[in-house]
Order: C-alpha cells, then sequence, then structure tokens
C-alpha cells in the first residue's frame, strides 16, 4: 500500500493476502489484496502527515483526540480495531 512505501520512519506495518474474486460474468476469476493487518506504531511516528496525504482512499485522518498516548510501548501500537473506534470522532478533520 502506498502508505507503507511513502512512510519515511517505517511506523505502518501491513499484512494482506492474494484472495481470487469470481465476478458475474467474468471469464476468470479477479485477485485482490483482502487486508489481515493494520498497524500504526506511534512509538516510531513522527506525525509527518505523508501517510495521510498519500492515501488514496482517504482511510486515515488527523484525529485531535489524546487517548493514543500511553505509558508502554505496546501502548502505541495500535491496530484496525483500535484505530477505527477513534476514527468515528474525528470525521472531516
Amino acid at each position: 500500500m502506498i502508505c507503507v512505501r511513502e512512510c519515511p520512519c517505517w511506523c505502518i506495518d501491513l499484512h494482506s493476502q492474494a484472495v481470487e474474486v469470481q465476478e458475474d460474468g467474468a471469464r476468470r476469476p479477479r485477485v485482490v489484496n483482502q487486508l489481515e493487518t493494520f498497524t500504526i506504531d506511534f512509538g516510531l511516528c513522527m506525525y509527518c502527515g505523508i501517510c495521510i496525504e498519500v492515501c488514496p482512499f482517504d482511510a486515515l485522518v488527523w484525529s485531535d483526540d489524546p487517548s493514543q498516548a500511553g505509558l508502554t510501548t505496546n501502548a502505541l501500537q495500535l491496530g484496525i480495531s483500535e484505530l477505527s473506534s477513534g476514527a468515528e470522532g474525528a470525521s472531516g478533520s
């Protein structure tokens, strides 16, 4: 994904798998990448915003929520569920 490639500090970790999808009327199945894990390590992130700018899906947004701060290094690594629950209140920021 573009955000992972463009991140200057490599704080985004993404894993996906290729899945065949059969569409009606198609002669052969189409192969798409299905997201398995997406994690941002805010301990490594320098908050430059490049990932937000290059995302073609607008999947990443800035948030004013300070709840991302943690006391341990594990608390700074947020996965899909933690990131999506925080994005509901940050619509359009």
